[in-house]
């Protein structure tokens, strides 16, 4: 894990000395909301319905477990006693107060946290698979890259006012699980074919009104030149991306209005300019930057565990949860766990201080001091040896942290909506809460097998709709919230943007709706193990449009 070096202290401590006098001036009226604004966006303080919101930074979902306590004593100290893990692997609390914000900052900073640049328009939060550096099937660790990219993007001053907010995720593997080519540039590390580690680079992907699926730009990358391609892309898209429409402002948009082959011309052109020199990545920093990702001190331990063996035998609700919420692990004995912040009824992502002190004490004791947060709003101790899981596991249970849902249609992604953000144009939090108890009993979940069901609380696509197997939209129709369905997206390497299949559903018939594709599902797939984004994109929007629209189909 990155380590703060002195730079990194000194300014983040000045960052939070100077927000802290630029809040005195707004609360004494010295600064008026409007000269405010802009300031505080670059600060991660956003003004929603009801409060201020502060999103923290946690830079490719990696944390340690004094991160995760500092957390969990800001939303005791500071909120209701809560935060909300978004979908950007940072964490958000709704409820401080302007004069205390200052406060936190310096709270996190005792920490190496910030909220530096997870708002505004500029370079935000670089995410990054959240199975990184315990996957199997991984090339190699993504998150050095990230890391380097964050480090360049910090306060680039040519990057700081964008014709619109940028992202960026890299992945490690063949398989997507950070739904890279939703990103604005998505980066996959691989090798050539002489064995020599580079990236494939993606660009114009992106959520919000327009959904769309990041093009190839360039098919391998010599790692060295990660910087200097990145900067010729922002660059190209910082001179040509539109600033006259904000709708029409994000990078997908001058990549789908230009052409991806005439846009590689003006990035290869500008690469060209630009590489060495400063951007040019040596081994030997490469090197170092690599070297807080080393693996940790595991132990030469056996493939099959006695002790949790004994437990998956003994006990049918932890030989559930082990089968849905343990990963494989690279590494022989070890597992990842995925904990899912997903409990019956509650709003997804969202996590009391207590159970944040819980999971800062597991992350400490059982995976080597280190805790992940997925796109996914969910957390993940990714080094914990098979023989521990028990343990782990009752941990968890007595917490309420113990769903064995991960992956299934419970396990939902949902926005904050119309409860807290002030451009909802519907609530989210109640649909999944719904939906969350419609489909608790874990026997039925597992029938119906993975379904990523993603809702969203206006056309921003917060929720990840787009790339939902069942993605929920909330929309207002004459004062009236009204829910729109798309099916068949998906985030993962075979990225697709769902397919909106009618009119949408009052919020007390949304529940109803997606019980009706559920069983339309259940009855056309041909085997047991076909998922449902298998049986939809085998046979087409049809037999579920005919099943949630009877009446329309019969005329």
């Amino acid at each position: 894990m990155y380590r703060y070096d002195q730079f990194d202290r000194d300014f983040v401590d000045a960052r939070v000395a100077q927000f802290r006098d630029q809040v005195e001036r707004r609360v004494s009226g010295e600064l008026s909301e409007d000269n405010f604004k802009p300031i505080r966006l670059q600060n991660g303080v956003y003004l929603q319905l009801h409060a201020y919101m502060l999103r923290v930074a946690v830079p490719y979902g990696t944390l340690n477990s004094a991160q995760m306590r500092m957390l969990a004593h800001i939303a005791r100290k500071y909120d209701r006693g809560y935060g909300h893990f978004t979908t950007r692997q940072n964490i958000q609390y709704n409820w401080p107060t302007l004069s205390d914000i200052p406060d936190i900052l310096e709270d996190l900073a005792s920490v190496e946290m910030h909220a530096i640049q997870t708002s505004g328009n500029c370079i935000r939060n670089v995410t990054a698979d959240h199975f990184a550096g315990a996957a199997g099937d991984e090339v190699a660790d993504p998150r050095p890259y990230a890391e380097i990219l964050r480090q360049w993007s910090t306060v680039h001053p040519e990057f700081l006012f964008l014709p619109r907010k940028f992202k960026i995720a890299v992945v490690g593997s063949d398989k997507d699980r950070a739904a890279m080519q939703f990103h604005d540039i998505g980066l996959q590390v691989r090798r050539n074919d002489e064995g020599q580690l580079g990236l494939r680079v993606f660009v114009g992907g992106g959520m919000g009104r327009t959904p769309m699926i990041a093009k190839l730009v360039r098919d391998f990358l010599p790692e060295a030149d990660v910087l200097a391609y990145c900067e010729a892309i922002l660059r190209v898209y910082n001179t040509y991306g539109r600033r006259d429409n904000k709708y029409k402002a994000r990078i997908k948009i001058l990549v789908h209005e230009t052409g991806i082959d005439v846009l590689r011309k003006d990035i290869e052109a500008e690469f060209e300019r630009i590489r060495g020199g400063v951007l040019d990545l040596p081994q030997a920093d490469r090197d170092d930057i690599a070297a807080y990702f080393a693996e940790p001190d595991f132990e030469q331990l056996p493939a099959q565990s006695e002790t949790f063996e004994t437990a998956i035998a003994g006990d049918k609700s932890f030989a559930r949860w082990a089968a849905q919420n343990v990963h494989a692990h690279k590494r022989d004995g070890y597992g990842i766990v995925t904990i899912a912040i997903k409990g019956t009824g509650e709003a997804p992502g969202d996590a009391t201080d207590a159970q944040m002190e819980v999971m800062a004490d597991l992350g400490e004791r059982y995976s080597f001091d280190e805790l992940r947060v997925s796109h996914e709003q969910n957390v993940v101790l990714p080094h914990v040896k098979l023989d521990d899981l028990p343990a782990v596991y009752a941990a968890l249970l007595e917490a309420e942290l113990a769903a064995s849902n991960a992956g299934l249609i419970t396990d939902m992604i949902a926005c904050p909506g119309l409860d807290y953000c002030a451009l909802a144009t519907a609530r989210s939090i109640p649909v999944a809460q719904e939906l969350s108890q419609r489909f608790a009993d874990l026997d039925r979940q597992k029938e119906i097998g993975e379904l990523k069901l993603k809702i969203s609380g206006c056309i921003n696509a917060c929720g990840h709709h787009h790339a939902g197997n069942i993605g929920i939209l909330g929309l207002d129709r004459r004062g009236v919230e009204n829910y729109q369905i798309t099916l068949g997206g998906s985030g993962d390497e075979t990225a697709a943007v769902g397919e909106i299949v009618g009119p949408g559903f009052g919020a007390e018939e949304i529940g109803d709706a997606v019980e009706t594709l559920v069983a339309t599902y259940l009855g056309l797939r041909l085997t047991d193990d076909e998922t449902f984004l298998q049986a939809y994109r085998r046979v087409g929007a049809a037999p579920f449009k005919a099943a949630l629209y009877p009446a329309k189909e019969a005329a």
